[in-house]
This record gives structure tokens, C-alpha cells and sequence, in this order.
């Protein structure tokens, strides 16, 4: 644990640029890293700096060190969820990507229609895993009511939402979005699924939002608390914040949590090159696990 400092709460209310020491800097990178599975190494002192001033005044913090020793005490998660949110750009948006939902529409569900029904199962089991807003999940979940129908009733299909962030869930449940957020969206989905709020914003239908369950879960955790396997897995754009030691053993773990033969969806800007043997690239960005 790092020292305290001397500087008082007031000192540092006149003083928002606190600077942020070399050890100060080390010990915060560290503890980001081994929490959130973030790394931060190279020179992000200044936009680390930047971005947990807010923080500190918020706390009436009178230094980087007292900010480190409160996080260190933290037994509640709330101060890890607010550092995920300072280190992470939230950045989401409806219908991003939208090849991976209509491969959802048109290739798997009609898949795995056919095996469930084969089986005399009707649980469908989707995680959206570092959901931040709610975007994701909700395309998921608007893409089964187009496949399923009047049937979708008869089937258990809402959709698993999970993020670190408490903050970003809270909004995810109310499905509020600003109209820049749902730009991309085909104009009779969003007619159908949308109501105009006012000039700026629009929300999602009850029968959208009530589908998804959305849940606290920070993916660093060593494991997961799931009994069942999900048919497909969600992680897009999540894992660019990672090193690739921590991919690795997050795509382990979500491999674990897969049925076999369910898909795992990532950014498009990630790959899963390294894992030969566990999937097949079946689609861009799309991987299916073998065995």
C-alpha cells in the first residue's frame, strides 16, 4: 500500500491538475490490470490522469494515493465498476455490425430450432458479455422475435446481458437511446420495436426489454457462475482492452461456457487466430466450437 499523502481535501478542490507520481501511476496500471484484465502500460499517465479527476473529486479526494488505498478497501465492487468506466470507452450503438444479427436470423437459430425441437427442448441460451448500454442484446433479442414469431412464446429465449459497470446497466434497462444511437437501424425495426420519447430520444418496446436480463459480471472474475452452457456467446469489442495473455484465458473460459458446436461472436477487429483446435471460423468474426 502506497503512503498517504498530506495534501488536504480543500488543496486539492483548488487544485484539480494533482499530478500523478511514477509509483502513484505503477500501483493504479497494476490494479487495473489484475481487476479488470485492462492494461494500461506505455505513456497513459496523462489520460488516466484526466479521466479519474472526476473521480476524485467526487470523493472529495485530496490525492492519487488516497484514491489508490480507498479502491484497495473497496469490498463492495461499486469503486472497481466507476474505474472500469474511467479506463473504458463505452462506445455502442444499435445495429452495429449488423452482418453478425442477420447471421444469427438466418443461419443459427433456424439450426438450432432444428436441434432443440430434435432434443424436445425449448431453451435457447444467449450471453451478451460486456453489454455496456444494452445495444447488443437487444438486436439479439429483436432478431428471435423476427425469426420465431407468434411461436417465440413457446420457446425460452430472452437473452443474458452482463457488464462490470453498474452505471451503464442502469441505462441499458430503462432502453433510452439517443437518436444518433439508433441511426443505423432498418427503418421497420425501428418502427416496430421503437417509441419516440421526443426530439433526441427513443425507447425500446416492453416486449424487447422485458426478454433481456441484465446482471453485474466482471469478466476477470476466474470463474463464472453459470450452470447451463450458452448455444452462442456475445464478446464484441471487448477484448481490444485485453493483453493477449488475458484473452487468452477469457476465450478459455468462454469456450468452457459454450454447448458444443455454439458460436462466439467478437469484434471485427479481433481474431482468434491462436485457437486452433477449440473453433472454426465460420463467418467474419464468427467461430464455432468444436467438439
Amino acid at each position: 500500500m502506497l503512503e498517504n499523502t498530506h495534501t488536504s481535501a480543500v488543496e486539492y478542490l483548488s487544485k484539480p491538475e494533482v499530478k500523478l507520481n511514477e509509483e502513484e501511476y505503477k500501483a493504479i496500471v497494476k490494479f487495473v490490470y489484475d481487476k479488470l484484465g485492462i492494461n494500461l502500460s506505455g505513456d497513459k499517465r496523462t489520460l488516466l490522469t484526466a479521466r479519474l479527476h472526476k473521480i476524485m473529486r467526487e470523493y472529495n479526494l485530496p490525492s492519487f494515493t488516497a484514491y489508490y488505498n480507498m479502491l484497495q478497501k473497496d469490498m463492495s465492487g461499486r469503486l472497481v465498476a466507476e474505474l472500469a468506466d474511467a479506463v473504458s470507452t463505452n462506445h455502442s450503438y444499435m445495429w452495429r455490425e449488423a452482418g453478425h444479427f442477420e447471421y444469427l436470423k438466418k443461419k443459427i437459430l433456424p439450426e438450432l430450432k432444428r436441434n432443440l425441437m430434435a432434443k424436445h427442448s425449448n431453451d435457447i441460451r444467449i450471453w451478451s458479455a460486456g453489454c455496456s448500454t444494452g445495444d447488443e442484446a437487444y438486436n439479439i433479442t429483436m432478431m428471435m422475435k423476427e425469426f420465431f414469431g407468434y411461436e417465440y412464446n413457446n420457446w425460452q429465449a430472452g437473452v443474458l446481458a452482463t457488464d462490470i459497470s453498474e452505471k451503464v446497466l442502469r441505462n441499458a434497462i430503462k432502453g433510452i437511446y439517443h437518436k444518433e444511437k439508433v441511426k443505423e437501424m432498418p427503418p421497420e425495426l425501428l418502427k416496430k420495436y421503437f417509441k419516440r420519447v421526443d426530439e433526441l430520444h427513443y425507447q425500446l418496446s416492453e416486449q424487447i426489454r422485458k426478454e433481456v436480463t441484465f446482471r453485474i459480471l466482471n469478466l476477470m472474475s476466474p470463474t463464472f457462475p453459470f450452470k447451463k452452457k450458452f448455444h452462442a456467446i456475445f464478446c464484441r469489442n471487448v477484448m481490444i482492452y485485453f493483453d493477449e495473455e488475458t484473452r487468452i484465458e477469457l476465450v478459455n473460459k468462454f469456450y468452457n461456457c459454450l454447448e458444443p458446436g455454439g458460436y462466439f461472436f467478437v469484434g471485427h477487429s479481433e481474431t482468434l487466430k491462436k485457437y486452433h483446435g477449440k473453433f472454426d471460423v465460420v463467418e467474419a468474426a464468427v467461430y464455432k466450437k468444436i467438439g
